[in-house]
């Protein structure tokens, strides 16, 4: 979310599966995508980009840009799942727009791009309403979609408790929602607002979790850091051989 390409590159080597690279929430441009995926390559951490939203023409660009693993936001039924699915498939199958030089297909060099590029590609949609969650298995059932994310802070909107991702009801239909798309066979992965919350969703089985993020990491840790030199200096600042004096 900081979209610093040095912190990308250092969490690339703290032993995460995966790393969100988040153009929904963040300042992301397709600029800076490209900038993080060649900070990853090479590396054993596998990129995700999230895009502001299931757009066609948004899908052209960052495909070939030569992001692979694509995160859409707020997909509400299988006719907008499909949609994307199409959007990222070439004639007859979709209707990606065509172009023989980009870095997806190495400038050109890969010969049989247009042919088995669908085959690299991985599609994550998220489920972020209550009447996405009632058209799970819609949406799962779509041929194209891979996997399927759960939104906690959204979801909680839109199931009236705002502000609250860890609330019983939402954690309800949450695990409710995991056990329909397993059914499916297809991978559900979600986003845990803490870390009890992260090791309960590995635990009950979700092929993937989101446990933290950059700015929590930095954040978190700046405030604990600051609050524990403050509470030590202002200890000895009340035990100082000057303290109570008065000036004068």
């Amino acid at each position: 979310m900081l979209n610093s390409v040095h912190a990308i590159e250092g969490l690339a080597y703290s032993g995460f599966d995966w790393i969100l690279i988040d153009g929904e929430h963040a300042p992301l441009t397709l600029a800076d995508a490209m900038t993080h995926l060649r900070t990853l390559e090479g590396k054993s951490v596998v990129p995700i980009v999230r895009l502001v939203w299931n757009d066609s023409v948004l899908l052209k660009q960052y495909l070939d840009a030569g992001v692979r693993t694509v995160m859409l936001p707020f997909v509400q039924s299988g006719e907008e799942a499909a949609q994307a699915v199409a959007a990222m498939r070439y004639p007859p199958h979709g209707h990606r727009g065509v172009a023989l030089m980009h870095r997806a297909s190495r400038y050109g060099r890969m010969k049989d791009y247009l042919q088995h590029a669908h085959q690299d590609l991985f599609l994550i949609v998220q489920i972020e309403t209550g009447s996405a969650l009632d058209r799970i298995e819609e949406i799962a059932a779509t041929d194209g979609v891979d996997a399927l994310f759960f939104g906690p802070s959204d979801l909680a909107a839109s199931l009236g408790h705002i502000g609250r991702p860890d609330h019983p009801r939402v954690m309800e239909a949450i695990r409710d929602a995991r056990e329909r798309v397993r059914a499916t066979g297809k991978c559900a992965g979600v986003l845990a607002p803490n870390g009890d919350i992260a090791e309960q969703h590995l635990r009950a089985g979700f092929d993937f979790v989101s446990v933290t993020s950059d700015c929590a990491l930095l954040f978190n840790g700046a405030d604990a850091t600051a609050a524990r030199f403050r509470a030590v200096a202002e200890q000895a600042a009340g035990t100082a051989p000057w303290a109570g004096r008065g000036h004068g």
